[in-house]
């Protein structure tokens, strides 16, 4: 099990039925929506969302997505999706894992990480950006 991050945050979902397959399983890319969902959450409680990133003059790509399946969500479950953020003054990477609400069973676990990229020049930054840095060095306080 990897450690937790300095600071994470946890949703809970339940599948819906236009995310499951013939096999009445979630669909194997609907798990990154998932994570999408609990970064949101994470970047929500940073105080520095998708919206303040543009604000400040940032794009923030995914570079790199990783995720390992143990066992397939279905329609009705009730998931929990933890997003832990491990990195953030170079690059923002954040682990996440998705449980049953019930049980507490590993289902799929994973990490993604993003990199800025200036809006104006669309290059990318070797560093976070300071706007970012302050947000996480505020929410440790």
């Amino acid at each position: 099990m990897r450690s937790r991050g300095v600071l994470q945050t946890q949703i809970e979902m339940v599948v819906p039925f236009f995310d499951v397959d013939s096999m009445e399983v979630v669909w194997h890319g609907h798990y990154v929506k998932y994570f999408e969902e609990a970064r949101c959450a994470l970047l929500d409680r940073l105080g520095h969302n998708y919206r303040q990133m543009r604000e400040a003059g940032y794009a923030w790509p995914v570079i790199d997505l990783q995720l390992r399946y143990i066992r397939g969500a279905q329609f009705g479950q009730r998931l929990l999706v933890r997003a832990d953020l491990v990195e953030w003054e170079n690059r923002l990477k954040i682990h996440y894992l998705i449980s049953d609400a019930a049980s507490g069973e590993r289902m799929t676990r994973g990490s993604t990480v993003q990199v800025a990229v200036e809006i104006a020049s669309r290059e990318m930054q070797l560093a976070s950006p300071r706007v970012l840095v302050e947000a996480v060095e505020r929410a440790l306080a």
